[in-house]
């Protein structure tokens, strides 16, 4: 993976402003969680996004403990004109909340399930390990992503696409109601039958509406999958890539892939004669038996030659943790023609970046009327690319939709390209009715209908 670095500023020495020390010493008062001014000890450490490209100096941290700590903090904001921002593990940390007030959620964690209505209840903080593991004793599963320590919440709201989601759908689909703070500081409870326009925008809308403090959402059961990641030398990267556009039309909803375009890594646990090795990498989850994921890999595989290095297992889904990667840039497209067939696998020789191509469709196109507010439903593929490359970004360009998708996308100016056109319309009439200041702005933001031009 990689990051645009930043040079992180000099701390600025300066007095603090008198209303940041009144709106600390008014959100101390009853606070149960810490508060962090800029100088005192833990400031540094707890003002740190989890993505090297950002890096915020907020007037104040504060580290809610309960669900009244998250309203004292947006009252506090509202109160002495702070602008407010929200962070739990990492999704949607996009813009440095400079000056303002900056809530911490990660300490409040729990997950409650209940194995007989098939149903997991979660705090802000929590992270998909702690529900897989709850969950599986059970022979559930979350619709977790790829990576287990990644937050619940964040992650949901922004669509949530993992591996089961061609079987299930996106997370936001899953979701049942959320327990949410508003910008005027109410507590309310959003579901299909209360608050029902909140309940919608929520499941794909991002940190827009308010600070969720808890979520309820199905499991599904999975109990063993057959996963993960087998290689093959890049030399026949193009006739995998043509295979694979027409071999996706077939398969069943079950079987969810990706094809990467990587170099593997300098690893010990990677043969000598691999290390450092550009290849094709034909990822998959089935949640089924070997013999019958295998047999629908069959085709995929011969076109991709002999096989280097194969790393598909059956295990439990809490065991079969594939790495993403991370998105530089990403976008949707209804198929893959040849000049971006062409620009993938010849694209910048030894710097060449990491691409995944994933397969998206089944239940995550099939939601039907009032599905929840996510991505492109009707695209069948991404592509991820890590670095800036010029023949890919034009290829991509020319060729692709246009659309992106919330989760993966890092540029906040492109938060319009991530929703169907009348998804956004509707997702600004809801902002306008929640949150008419737009007060929770620092995320990809969905200005209020009538403010800006979104």
């Amino acid at each position: 993976m990689s990051q645009q670095q930043v040079q992180p500023r000099p701390h600025q020495t300066r007095e603090l402003a008198p209303s940041v020390l009144a709106a600390a010493h008014s959100l101390r008062r009853g606070f149960e969680g810490a508060v962090h001014l800029p100088g005192e000890a833990d400031y540094d450490a707890r003002r740190r996004a989890p993505y090297s490209s950002v890096d915020p100096h907020p007037a104040l941290v504060a580290e809610a403990a309960s669900v009244a700590d998250v309203r004292a903090a947006v009252v506090t904001a509202r109160d002495y004109d702070l602008p407010f921002a929200v962070q739990a593990t990492g999704h949607g940390t996009h813009v440095p909340s400079d000056g303002g007030l900056l809530l911490r959620t990660s300490g409040m964690s729990s997950v409650l399930v209940d194995p007989e209505r098939r149903i997991a209840r979660v705090r802000p903080g929590t992270v998909w390990e702690e529900v897989i593991a709850d969950a599986e004793p059970f022979g559930l599963a979350p619709l977790a992503g790829t990576a287990p320590s990644v937050g619940v919440v964040g992650y949901t709201l922004g669509g949530g696409f993992g591996w089961l989601a061609r079987k299930y759908g996106f997370a936001a689909d899953s979701v049942l109601c959320a327990e949410i703070v508003t910008a005027d500081g109410r507590i309310v409870t959003a579901s299909p039958d209360r608050h029902a326009d909140l309940f919608w925008a929520v499941r794909g809308g991002g940190g827009n509406f308010g600070v969720v403090t808890s979520l309820e959402f199905r499991l599904h059961p999975v109990a063993q999958v057959h996963a993960g990641t087998a290689f093959f030398a890049i030399d026949r990267a193009a006739e995998t890539l043509v295979r694979y556009r027409d071999w996706i039309r077939d398969v069943p909803d079950e079987l969810s892939t990706a094809i990467l375009l990587t170099r593997l890594p300098h690893d010990p646990e990677v043969p000598e004669a691999l290390r450092g090795r550009r290849v094709i990498g034909i990822q998959a989850m089935y949640p089924g038996e070997a013999e019958q994921a295998r047999r629908l890999l069959r085709p995929l595989w011969a076109a991709a030659g002999p096989v280097l290095l194969d790393g598909m297992r059956s295990t439990t889904f809490g065991r079969s943790a594939m790495g993403g990667t991370f998105p530089r840039r990403m976008e949707t497209l209804h198929t893959l023609p040849d000049p971006v067939i062409e620009a993938l696998v010849n694209a910048g020789g030894r710097a060449a970046p990491t691409v995944e191509i994933r397969h998206w469709g089944g239940a995550i196109a099939g939601q039907g009327p009032g599905a929840a507010p996510v991505g492109h439903r009707d695209v069948p593929l991404s592509v991820i690319v890590d670095v800036d490359v010029p023949e890919v970004d034009q290829a991509l360009r020319t060729h692709g939709t246009g659309g992106t998708f919330l989760n993966f996308l890092h540029d906040t100016t492109r938060t319009a390209t991530a929703y169907a056109a009348d998804d956004h319309r509707r997702l600004r009439e809801v902002k306008r009715a929640y949150d008419p200041d737009n007060f929770f702005r620092h995320n990809h933001n969905i200005p209020p209908a009538g403010l800006g031009s979104g």
